[in-house]
């Protein structure tokens, strides 16, 4: 199955210029791994004063856990909708992603969780190398408690 931008923005809440992904190109049950192209985007949402800055990897982090998410859910394994609780240890080795010349390879991998909550690390890089990266909690089915 391919996993493109149109199939990630049917099943992440983040629509239209907001949907920084464009396609995965691996996924296990631990493991995403995605390519953007967005940051280069003058219309990125994320943007300030013309520039994206390197916080901004944080959100694409998310969206590869999202979509992680999604696609496990799709296989019959569903963690459920959450919501972003906390980052941990966030490493940005760059000021801004805007002037990153080629894609953007974002791996968000499971490291554990209960049935409310699951804990993810992130990478943002490029082909000079890493760009951000840290741990991330998602509290799930928030809305339904």
């Amino acid at each position: 199955m391919r996993v493109g931008r149109d199939w990630i923005a049917a099943h992440i809440p983040h629509q239209g210029a907001m949907c920084l992904l464009d396609e995965v190109l691996e996924w296990d049950a631990r493991r995403i791994v995605c390519r953007a192209l967005s940051h280069r985007d003058p219309a990125n949402p994320l943007r300030v004063a013309g520039t994206l800055p390197a916080a901004c990897a944080i959100e694409y982090g998310a969206q590869a856990m999202a979509v992680h998410g999604a696609l496990l859910d799709a296989q019959g394994a569903p963690l459920g909708r959450g919501f972003l609780a906390s980052v941990r240890s966030v490493r940005l080795r760059a000021l801004r992603l805007d002037d990153v010349e080629g894609p953007l390879r974002v791996t968000a991998e499971r490291l554990g969780g209960e049935e409310d909550h699951v804990l993810y690390s992130f990478s943002v890089a490029c082909d000079a190398g890493e760009l951000a990266g840290g741990r991330a909690a998602v509290v799930l089915d928030a809305a339904g408690r």
